[in-house]
């Protein structure tokens, strides 16, 4: 069952699952969109092809918001404000170390390696730049729960960035975390979308609600 955020005429945002791919891919598997388009076809009786437009991708392990557009001209103009950094992104992670300091930037540049679908922070400011910004919002029993706003928007950014210094997200074994989780999710949600709405011009905010296990609950 879908988690629909929020919708209207012109966008539609779902809660995404970990393990749910967002746009199709060289797994096979169902995308996210051929659900959310089943969904628009059932829910508006429309007898003709589904419009949806992805706008931005989360990795497959990750859940939170992500967001569609149900127009052309949407989906036009909400790439336009993800191209200028327009739109305000937060995400929560946990990790297994605390950072070294309470809030701070993290500044790299990253290069993805394809054959390992994994990306490393290099020497010398080669590859892409990539911002972040980090505030530790609780100390767990053995975790600790970070807030994180990227600036950029880079092929694994926060966790590659996060495993730099140390923090490495629980369950993320591609960037060195010692055990899975039992459902191969990462604890890094995208919690909230922050944006100018498209066509109405208002500001728009979709918050996600973390998934339901101890560890996100503890975060509460």
């Amino acid at each position: 069952m879908l988690e629909v955020l929020y919708e209207d005429n012109h966008l539609i945002a779902i809660n995404k699952k970990s393990g749910d791919i967002v746009q199709g891919d060289k797994t096979g598997d169902a995308p996210l969109s051929d659900f959310v388009k089943t969904y628009i076809k059932k829910k508006y009786n429309k007898p003709s092809e589904v419009f949806l437009g992805t706008i931005h991708r989360l990795d497959r392990p990750t859940s939170g918001v992500v967001l569609y557009a149900r127009t052309s001209k949407a989906l036009a103009r909400m790439n336009e404000q993800f191209r200028n950094q327009e739109v305000q992104k937060t995400y929560w992670a946990v990790v297994d170390n605390a950072p070294p300091n309470t809030s701070g930037t993290l500044d790299n540049f990253l290069q993805k390696n394809k054959k390992q679908n994994k990306s490393y922070v290099t020497k010398n400011n080669e590859g892409k730049h990539a911002v972040l910004d980090f505030k530790l919002l609780k100390k767990l029993d053995n975790f600790y729960h970070l807030e994180i706003k990227p600036k950029t928007g880079r092929h694994h950014q926060i966790r590659v960035q996060l495993a730099n210094i140390g923090c490495i997200v629980k369950g993320d074994l591609k960037y060195g975390a010692k055990r899975s989780n039992k459902d191969a999710s990462i604890h890094l949600l995208a919690q909230k979308l922050e944006f100018t709405h498209p066509v109405t011009k208002e500001a728009t905010s979709i918050t996600a609600p973390a998934p339901k296990d101890s560890i996100w609950r503890a975060c509460r």
